[in-house]
């Protein structure tokens, strides 16, 4: 399995949006990223990992950061979820779980005794330069935007 670790390279992908229209990382060179990979559209910590970040928004533009949030989901169900929640950023759908591979995240996963394959919640902070500025493995839903600007402000010396 890949560990990436803070230093390393961004692994770059392309995935469609909830609109159908296709992103790659590397497009946003210049700006700081913030990946969040999710298990699923309309689950609860899901939603309320959603939220949150949708709720600190603002905060987050202006530090100049871009959200993508990417599951395995379909462009329509991402759709769905997006207009749902009324999310703000953009949601990438990675149905052939490329970028959940090369960012290490495809894994097993247990639910109710059942184990299976499947995106464990996690979030990458990519630098304006493309690098991994910082890795957040087992993201608490409810308190991950806050961490997130925290780290920021350290990182930016602010």
């Amino acid at each position: 399995m890949i560990t990436l670790k803070p230093g390393d390279a961004a692994p770059d992908f392309t995935l469609p949006d909830q609109h159908g229209a296709e992103f790659t990382l590397s497009e946003f060179r210049g700006q700081w990223v913030l990946l969040y990979f999710y298990p699923r559209d309309n689950t609860p910590g899901c939603t309320t990992e959603a939220c949150q970040l949708r709720d600190n928004f603002a905060e987050l533009q202006k530090l100049g950061v871009q959200v993508l949030g990417i599951s395995a989901d379909s462009v329509s169900s991402h759709a769905s979820f997006a207009l749902k929640l009324k999310l703000p950023f953009l949601l990438l759908a990675d149905t052939d779980k490329r970028a959940a591979l090369a960012y290490g995240v495809w894994d097993r996963r247990k639910f109710l005794g059942n184990t299976f394959l499947g995106i464990s919640r996690s979030s990458f902070l990519v630098d304006p330069g493309g690098r991994i500025a910082k890795v957040y493995r087992k993201v608490k839903p409810r308190d991950h935007a806050r961490e997130v600007l925290a780290d920021l402000g350290s990182l930016r010396g602010l």
